[in-house]
């Protein structure tokens, strides 16, 4: 299977969906002006990502005195015996007993995954994949991830970093504790750092944490155990070990719940710091919320109704799926998927949980039955993942 371009006519979503539903195994090479990364799949799941252009801070060693799981001193004695004996880095490490197996493994997993769902903010690259049979699953490589998994993660991420970002708007905040959580309901087996890790990238254990910024599962004990004077949003990062997003969306949570409070950097005040009037709008809750919000979304979807309506295009008989210009085609498509998401928010507020079909929007009066497939000739790719989450592609061409 031969597939090239730049992702502004193919993207990353679109690439991995196509990979994954056929099962494919090789490199997909990702490159764009500063980074340049490489994802080996296996039978259509991803078994190991690496970034060939890794900044100095991403490297494994690196990442692990950073994340105080080893000293500087000891990174640089394994440094020094890996050049005499030409071993990997991480074998050096558990051979001389700085650092268990398992640790690394879940060090190694999160260095990859950062890497994998970064592409997920790229907005201009070029691709290739090269089918190659010799793509091994080795078991010090990452666990198969399925292409579809990844896809919900990144949405995910993509979804809900602008929330993040608008309560947390400045990495050199640092926090005090305000109050103290309460009990888990069950003490995990794992340790704090196995709990909080498969907390931040099990597909079970997220549905704790999804929706409105509101619930405490590992993640957020993690990060409210380290939270100490002096380490700010980049440190606690560093430290938890459970990626940028998951490290961001522990610290929104608990100051929504204000069980910790920001400090802003010197010079800025607290409004600033944290968004201004943000955390007011993550508390706001109730029958007015809802109201509120359906009103929004319903005005949304009405302007965007009026721009994008098939009918109301000029196109002079010609299908829109028959654009010459895929890029058109694709920018088009974006601004349609965006009416039928802001139609699935408002199927959501009314009944209380997402259709199990697109077609439910048209019963509903939400949208038309040409709404569900333009610009193209098939279906829009919809499926519901829980109550409040769902993937929304475009159908393969």
């Amino acid at each position: 299977m031969a597939l090239t371009g730049t992702l502004k006519d193919f993207g990353i979503a679109d690439i991995l969906q196509l990979i994954g539903q056929q099962q494919k195994t090789g490199v997909l090479y990702l490159k764009n002006k500063d980074q340049d990364v490489q994802v080996f799949i296996r039978d259509g799941n991803i078994v190991r990502a690496e970034s060939v252009t890794r900044q100095k801070k991403q490297l494994l060693g690196n990442m692990l005195v950073s994340a105080e799981l080893i000293t500087q001193q000891q990174l640089d004695s394994a440094l020094e015996i890996q050049k005499r004996t030409l071993k990997r880095l991480g074998d050096v490490l558990i051979a001389t007993g700085v650092i268990t197996q398992e640790k690394l493994r879940q060090m190694m997993r999160l260095q990859v995954t950062e890497s994998l769902y970064g592409l997920f903010s790229w907005k201009a690259g070029n691709y290739e994949f090269k089918q190659e049979e010799s793509v091994q699953v080795d078991a010090d490589d990452l666990t198969p991830l399925r292409a579809e998994s990844v896809l919900m993660e990144g949405f995910r991420m993509v979804d809900e970093w602008p929330h993040l970002r608008k309560k947390l708007s400045n990495e050199a905040t640092t926090f005090e504790k305000v109050k103290e959580l309460p009990p888990p309901k069950a003490q995990p087996k794992e340790d704090d750092f196995d709990a909080a890790f498969d907390d931040a990238f099990s597909e079970e254990k997220k549905d704790e944490n999804k929706g409105e910024f509101q619930s405490i599962g590992s993640s957020e004990r993690r990060v409210h155990a380290l939270i100490a004077p002096g380490r700010d949003v980049n440190k606690l990062v560093d430290i938890s070990c459970l990626g940028e997003f998951e490290t961001w969306k522990a610290l929104v949570n608990l100051l929504n719940l204000e069980y910790i409070r920001a400090i802003p950097p010197s010079g800025l005040s607290l409004s600033a710091a944290s968004g201004g009037g943000a955390g007011l709008i993550f508390r706001v809750g109730g029958m007015v919320a809802r109201a509120a919000v359906t009103f929004v979304v319903i005005a949304a979807l009405g302007f965007v109704a009026s721009r994008l309506r098939p009918g109301s295009w000029d196109l002079q008989g010609t299908s829109a799926s028959s654009y010459s210009d895929p890029a058109a085609q694709r920018l088009v498509s974006r601004a349609q998927q965006a009416r039928i998401q802001a139609a699935l928010e408002v199927f959501r507020l009314e009944k209380g949980n997402l259709p199990e079909r697109l077609d439910s929007l048209v019963e509903v009066g939400l949208l038309h039955h040409e709404d569900l497939r333009y610009p193209w000739r098939d279906d829009y790719y919809y499926r519901r993942t829980s109550d409040r989450q769902f993937i929304l592609l475009p159908p393969l061409r």
